[in-house]
This record gives C-alpha cells, sequence and structure tokens, in this order.
C-alpha cells in the first residue's frame, strides 16, 4: 500500500500504513520537468523515450531533502541546475535508461547528487538519443543531442538506403554557411576526394542505396564558444564497396543542440542516428 506521505500534524498511522513506510509514492513523467516540493521523499521516474532534463530551480527545497530520481525511458535523462542552482556530483548528473540516483539538498541553493551506479556513469559513453529514420523523408533533425553536460559526441549511423546514389550533408542548427572539410573515398575501382571552404554543410560519405550505411561521426565541442571540429569514419555497403574518411570544422563560436542529416538528392529511408556523449 502507498504511505499518506507526507504527514500531517495529528495524524493517525494504520499499523499497516507504519509497515508501508518505504513505499513511497511515484511520480511518472513523460517529459522534461521541473521538480517540485511536493517531490520531497517521492520517487521521480522519468519515461521519455528522447533526451530530457529533470531541472532543479533555487529556493525550493530546504537542506536535508532527499529525491529519488530513475529514467526508466530511452531517452538520457540529465538533472540541471536552474538559475543560482549548484549541484555536484562525482559520477555526473546524465542518467542514461534504467540508472537512478538521490538528489540531496544542502541549502536551498547547493546540492549533491548521488548515482546509484557509479559504473555504468563511468563507462566512458553515454547513449542520449537514439532516433529511428522513417520512410522515404528528405531530411533528419536530432533534436537535443547536445548539452553543458559533455563536450564531445559520437554519433553513429546503422542501416538505411537511399533513393539514388547521394551524398549526406550535416549541419548544425540553422547554420548553412563556414563549414570547412576534405574527405576521401576509397572503392575497388579506385580513390576519390573532396574538399570545400565556406561551405553549405559539412559533407560525407553517401546514403547507401543497396545494404545500408555504417559508421560513425565525431562531432567535437557543439557546446563551447569555439569552431566545432568533424571527423568521419563511414562505411557504405555497395557492390562497389565504398569508405570515407575526413574531417572538418564549423567556423563560427555558436553553441549548438541539435543537427540535421540530409541527403544532398533524394530520400532516405529507415537506419538508426544514435548520439553518444563522451564523460569528461
Amino acid at each position: 500500500m502507498t504511505t499518506p506521505f507526507p504527514f500531517t500534524s495529528g495524524q493517525t498511522l494504520t499499523a499497516a500504513q507504519l509497515n508501508a513506510i518505504t513505499t513511497l509514492p511515484i511520480n511518472d513523467q513523460t517529459a522534461s520537468y521541473t521538480l517540485v516540493v511536493g517531490d520531497v521523499g517521492k520517487r521521480v521516474i522519468m519515461n521519455v523515450a528522447t533526451a530530457n532534463t529533470v531541472t532543479v530551480n533555487n529556493s525550493i527545497f530546504a537542506a536535508g531533502d532527499t529525491i529519488f530520481i530513475a529514467n526508466k525511458g530511452a531517452g538520457t535523462s540529465t538533472i540541471t541546475a536552474g538559475a543560482g542552482v549548484t549541484i555536484n556530483s562525482a559520477s555526473g548528473l546524465a542518467l542514461p535508461q534504467y540508472q537512478s540516483g538521490q538528489l540531496v539538498a544542502l541549502s536551498a541553493s547547493t546540492f549533491l547528487f548521488f548515482e546509484s551506479d557509479v559504473t555504468v556513469a563511468d563507462s566512458g559513453l553515454t547513449l542520449i538519443s537514439s532516433t529511428t529514420i522513417g520512410s522515404a523523408v528528405s531530411s533528419v533533425t536530432v533534436s537535443g543531442a547536445f548539452s553543458a553536460t559533455y563536450e564531445n559526441y559520437l554519433v553513429t549511423i546503422n542501416g538505411g538506403s537511399a533513393s539514388g546514389t547521394t551524398y549526406l550533408k550535416m549541419t548544425l542548427g540553422s547554420t548553412t554557411a563556414n563549414y570547412y572539410y576534405g574527405v576521401s573515398g576509397y572503392t575497388y575501382a579506385g580513390v576519390n576526394s573532396s574538399s570545400a571552404g565556406n561551405n553549405v554543410a559539412f559533407m560525407f560519405g553517401g546514403s547507401a542505396h543497396s545494404g545500408g550505411l555504417h559508421g560513425q561521426i565525431g562531432i567535437y565541442g557543439p557546446q563551447l564558444a569555439d569552431e566545432t571540429v568533424f571527423t568521419i569514419a563511414i562505411s557504405e555497403i555497395t557492390t562497389s564497396g565504398v569508405a570515407y574518411a575526413g574531417g572538418g570544422f564549423l567556423n563560427n563560436t555558436t553553441q549548438y543542440t541539435a543537427f540535421t542529416l540530409t541527403p544532398n538528392a533524394g530520400t532516405i529511408t529507415g537506419g538508426t542516428i544514435r548520439v553518444y556523449g563522451y564523460k569528461n
């Protein structure tokens, strides 16, 4: 049974309620959430398919208040400090799926966060989001990919096909200028390469027209007020056995949270885009 928590003055508890003292209420959330004072002593359960935040605001809690936070959704839940709030943690503030922790108030504006399983947090890579590409789409945007929690990211692409042989291009946010890159492609028949300065997007590899596109893109510093750097290693499953490698940078100091993948022509179908954050 559920304990009638918080208790009120003059309240009488039954033996069954006293025996259920550890059966605390659950606050189930399906979108980014801001903690309220009523969450003290509760279990806040995040159940969101994409990256989300649990925000802790100033002057809501008092010293000693404790909130249990768990993530059962596929999207990483990041404990986020509101204005004037400091949250310290030895293991990080990002909770991947099935991870949990306790938030303890030291004052109205200072908190400690204790993650339940430090081993997961210290693994080096944390899954932030997983996006399935639809059918015959002209572009795919991954929102909430980057945050202040991580400086560097790994984006993987697996599967999918294109309506024709074409290049893929990546843009950050709404920026369509100042991309500089150099990419080399290798096939059974030989080598080809391309490069550009002040381009409209970062161009890399092709959209596989048969077996699928597989590989990874390193994105370094998209949330820093500095240039964003790219590296790629992509293989395209075709009879030509195409592989691409290269890198480049975006020459501005904008801080980004999202990116878009677009075929240079036609559409793409299927496959999965996953975003991972590198532990600092």
